[in-house]
């Protein structure tokens, strides 16, 4: 059984046809556990609720780097208020992107901050954003104390040299449809290369569709693309990936999937 460790299920980002058709594909194809991301107010309580309603989803909540000027101390306090929510599993996602900036800089580095705060507070991982901004990134993991609980560093797109720093700070390395695309030699390399212990799959639903589904709408059962991809720079049998990773996830946030 395979786990989608990061999909964007509900609000804005639901399927025109639904989450719950969504996720019966998704099962079809071998799919049998998501981690449901809220990235804004309005999205929390949708992800709790489905959540609630599927027991092979859990949520991360949290507010995405393209929304931290919306953040403040009431968005801060109903955020941890609904993180202590059981089916809460990660904080986020949360981090910096310096592509888009469509927060101001400093909005966004102040709202990072607070979310690991926040996931040391609650003993939660953390589900970590990044896009042009590396070096940041990895300085305010550290000088806030992310290795306390570690996360997911998710949709990978970075080299070698910041996997190794994000590995020493407990990090797991989520790698998703980008993995599959012909000119993504840094990240297959790190994929082929990282700890076996510190590797997911995800999908980012609805974002980053795999090949050979490139130019469409992503969803969860295109995660087996992500994982047969991962498994053959890892030269393993894809039923292999599915169960290191299903387990990754498992050790890291405390969720069996496959119970």
């Amino acid at each position: 059984m395979l786990v989608d460790s990061h999909c964007h299920l509900t609000g804005s980002h639901q399927a025109p046809d639904g989450a719950a058709a969504v996720l019966e594909r998704a099962r079809q194809a071998g799919v049998g556990g998501f981690i449901a991301v809220g990235t804004d107010p309005g999205d929390w309580p949708l992800v709790l609720d489905l959540a609630a309603r599927e027991p092979r989803v859990q949520a991360c909540l949290g507010l995405h780097p393209h929304e931290a000027s919306r953040w403040d101390a009431g968005c801060g306090a109903r955020l941890e208020a609904l993180l202590g929510d059981p089916n809460a599993r990660f904080v986020g996602e949360t981090g910096l992107d310096w592509h888009y900036d469509l927060s101001p800089r400093d909005a966004q580095e102040a709202a990072f901050r607070a979310h690991i705060r926040i996931a040391r507070r609650l003993a939660r991982p953390v589900m970590v954003h990044t896009r042009s901004a590396p070096a940041e990134t990895l300085r305010i993991l550290r000088e806030e104390g992310a290795d306390q609980v570690g996360g997911i560093i998710h949709c990978f797109s970075e080299d070698r040299a910041f996997a190794a720093q994000a590995l020493d700070l407990g990090f797991h390395l989520s790698f998703s449809g980008i993995v599959t695309f012909r000119k993504a030699e840094a990240i297959q390399d790190v994929a082929a290369w990282a700890p076996e212990d510190r590797i997911l799959v995800e999908t980012d639903s609805p974002y980053l569709a795999p090949a050979p589904h490139r130019g469409k709408p992503n969803e969860p059962a295109y995660v087996v693309h992500v994982a047969a991809r991962v498994a053959e720079l890892r030269h393993m049998a894809p039923g292999r990936l599915a169960e290191i990773t299903t387990r990754n996830l498992e050790a890291l946030c405390g969720w069996p999937p496959s119970s």
